[in-house]
């Protein structure tokens, strides 16, 4: 029977992955829960000792040796109940540690059922995670019985259950997966410097690399794009788009619009704005499709990004110049200052009032504060023929 102790206790502990003297000081005060159900005394001194080498039981009550195996049927249901409880509760706290430290990490389990929109995910045959509706790649389908990775976002633990919340859309699942086909990303010479995605759609991500022998690009994805294929085949199909990283924004900006070509790029720091210029045999590619194009390239370089025609971008520039012809010098170059400051029309200027332009372009601030006059009358005007143009549209 004591040796048969030890034997339950360690598949316990193997089953369960708790720690083995935990469940021996559980089984004890499990026993001295039981003695004091039996003898009717929750205040007495009862305490239980068994030897972790050969299981054998002592307990005390009072000082007094008592054999706690023969106690009766009613105190050994106590013990089990007790015990399940404590094992319980033991295991929760087991798997609770265990996964939130693998919080931002890819798992890999299998599909077990739905529950409404929900995917159940069995992780290692012992716990059950959830991937939520919201959290599935759009037009995907799992089905019962089928591997899926995916990555943990969320650990919490209640007083009946761990619950795991995992991801397949989230951003940094595709950080993840780039480390586990990319080897150099894992060691960190190849480095994911910005990431943007709109799950099942299309994915833009900018690298760099801290060895000049290293192409970012290249390793990313693989020969014959083998390691590409893999993360793509992962995602369903999704479409990745993997630039180089340039500490330059223009060069930054340019690389992001990619496959699309610029022939001109105009940063205005005031306003954290580009404004990009590309043919009109350029325009849909830099777009995208629904804007996804330029959307995500905004969001992997953090600047708004404005996409023009090279005759949309004359006329803005056209219409500054008409605009202030009464304040600009004889060459026009104030013109040229305020394009190079990335300010292509008089409501850039207005936004950005005086400061800049006395700052930036070392205009004095009588000079400044005119032109911004201007701006702001050309503005109200502007404003006004739209309105007076709308009102007679309504009244045809």
């Amino acid at each position: 029977m004591n040796q048969e102790l030890i034997r339950i206790v360690d598949n316990i502990a193997r089953d369960k992955n708790l720690d083995r003297e935990s469940i021996f000081q559980d089984l004890e005060s499990a026993m001295v829960s039981g003695a004091r159900k039996h003898f009717g005394l929750p205040d007495a001194e009862i305490t239980v000792h068994i030897d972790r080498t050969n299981g054998q039981i002592t307990a005390y009550k009072d000082d007094e040796l008592i054999d706690i195996r023969r106690l009766g049927r009613i105190p050994a249901q106590t013990v089990k109940q007790v015990m399940i409880q404590k094992i319980k509760a033991d295991e929760r706290g087991s798997v609770f540690a265990e996964y939130v430290q693998k919080k931002g990490e890819i798992v890999t389990g299998t599909v077990l059922r739905r529950e409404g929109s929900n995917t159940i995910v069995s992780l290692n045959g012992r716990i059950e995670a959830v991937l939520p509706k919201v959290e599935q790649i759009a037009g995907s389908a799992h089905h019962n019985g089928e591997p899926v990775r995916a990555m943990i976002i969320d650990v919490k633990e209640n007083a009946s259950q761990v619950k795991i919340k995992l991801s397949r859309t989230h951003p940094e699942f595709i950080r993840r997966l780039f480390e586990i086909e990319v080897p150099e990303v894992a060691e960190g010479i190849v480095i994911i410097k910005s990431l943007a995605r709109e799950a099942g759609y299309r994915t833009k991500i900018a690298v760099d690399s801290v060895d000049d022998r290293i192409d970012a690009v290249g390793a990313c994805v693989g020969v014959r794009g083998s390691r590409i294929k893999n993360i793509v085949d992962e995602l369903g199909g999704e479409k990745i788009d993997i630039v180089r990283w340039s500490d330059s924004s223009q060069v930054l900006i340019g690389n992001s619009l990619k496959p699309a070509d610029s022939s001109e790029i105009a940063i205005c720091f005031e306003l954290g704005r580009a404004t990009v210029v590309v043919g009109e045999d350029q325009l849909s590619l830099a777009i995208g499709k629904h804007g996804q194009n330029v959307r995500l390239a905004a969001r992997l370089t953090g600047w708004d990004i404005d996409i023009l025609t090279p005759d949309e971008y004359n006329e803005e520039v056209e219409t500054l110049s008409k605009a202030l012809e009464e304040v600009a010098d004889e060459d026009n170059r104030l013109v040229d200052k305020l394009l190079a400051l990335g300010l292509l029309s008089v409501m850039d200027i207005e936004e950005v009032g005086a400061e800049p332009l006395v700052k930036e372009l070392e205009l004095d601030q009588e000079l400044a504060d005119k032109i911004v006059a201007v701006a702001i009358e050309k503005v109200k005007q502007d404003k006004l023929a739209i309105s007076k143009a709308k009102e007679a549209k309504e009244t045809e």
